[in-house]
């Protein structure tokens, strides 16, 4: 199994932004040189504890500081972009990293984030769709002026005069394009079925609870089929909160002072009311209320020494099927050193007692 990082990135209100910035760097250095496979930022321009507007350039600078993770947007807002020059950024980026890129997607979005930037937010899944087929236009154009009117967009590229040299030239460094990967929060999410239709791969939500898991492997495994594709799990990525300590003691400690100031502070009050708590429930039944730190702690996230988080890795696994790659979303303790603590524990510790889910 490989390990990833997904960094919403998620920091306390309080925590300068500089300072936020300059933590999620440490991080991504230090999960190079555990050996973590990847690493996806986040995008959020209206969220304070999620204050990650620009996550291109924080991976220029990570690109920049390590030498084998692969990055990845953990996603793009597709919706909150004009398509032509997020097509350019995406492709610079690829060329910075020589490959070491992919492209994570996301249709739809925070209604703050669409009202920033004067767009109806009920448009917003149409609008990324819409993004989506000019962007995968643009790098698959061969020659002549490109031309696409659509609901959102009305482009009239120049074609790349033979002369000038100027015109409708850039292409990723990826052909035709970075692998991308959509990222689904809630069940049966149509975004997985647009994923295995069009064989590329699936990001599963960190708070989704493990009963619903399999459900999406089952979205997706039938838009590939419609599709006449394959789809294989080894391609899939399950997010979870994960905090491993040396004791499972401190293990819960640390991560109730962390992950649980999160949860409290920042998910839960946006949450009561909302599919989004109903979708951590192991039993739908469940009130609100119940759905607190402590049943999320026993319950979704993984928490615990190394030897607990393999059991609960393992219980995982077994319950969807399996999945090829699982991604913890990185933390921001008071104390960074419980953190660097947690990843070093999982990759050197978690990760060989894994070695043999495939």
């Amino acid at each position: 199994m490989r390990l990833g990082l997904f960094m919403m990135p998620l920091h306390p209100s309080y925590r300068p932004i500089a300072e936020c910035y300059d933590r999620d760097i440490d991080q991504l250095v230090l999960a190079d040189k555990l050996g973590f496979n990847e690493a996806w930022l986040g995008e959020h321009f209206t969220e304070k504890w999620e204050n990650a507007p620009a996550p291109d350039l924080l991976i220029a600078k990570a690109l920049a500081l390590t030498e084998n993770i692969v990055m990845g947007t953990g996603v793009t807002l597709l919706g909150m972009h004009e398509p032509v020059y997020l097509a350019h950024r995406l492709a610079t980026l690829d060329h910075l990293s020589h490959g070491r890129f992919q492209w994570g997607i996301g249709l739809g979005g925070i209604p703050t984030d669409m009202v920033l930037m004067g767009l109806d937010p009920s448009t917003a899944r149409d609008r990324a769709a819409e993004a989506l087929e000019v962007i995968l236009a643009l790098w698959g154009h061969e020659e002549g002026p490109f031309k696409f009117h659509g609901n959102f967009f009305n482009i009239d590229a120049p074609a790349l005069d033979p002369v000038t040299e100027r015109g409708l030239h850039m292409k990723p460094f990826q052909l035709p394009h970075p692998p991308i990967a959509i990222a689904a929060s809630t069940p049966n999410s149509n975004s997985l079925r647009i994923a295995g239709a069009r064989g590329w791969s699936a990001m599963s939500g960190a708070t989704l609870s493990p009963t619903l898991l399999p459900g999406h492997w089952d979205t997706l495994e039938e838009g590939a089929k419609k599709a006449g594709k394959t789809a294989n799990r080894s391609d899939w990525r399950i997010a979870r909160d994960i905090f491993v300590g040396p004791t499972p003691k401190i293990a819960r400690e640390r991560a109730r002072g962390t992950m649980g100031r999160n949860y409290n502070v920042h998910q839960l009050p946006s949450r009561v009311g909302t599919k989004q708590i109903q979708s951590c429930k192991l039993d739908p039944s469940m009130s609100d209320e119940a759905v607190d730190v402590d049943y999320m702690m026993e319950n979704v996230w993984i928490v615990g020494d190394p030897a607990e988080c393999e059991d609960k890795i393992r219980a995982l696994y077994d319950s969807t099927g399996g999945f090829g790659s699982l991604l913890s979303v990185t933390a921001d303790s008071d104390d960074p050193s419980w953190d660097h603590e947690s990843l070093r524990l999982l990759a050197e510790d978690v990760g060989p007692r894994i070695a043999d889910l495939t």
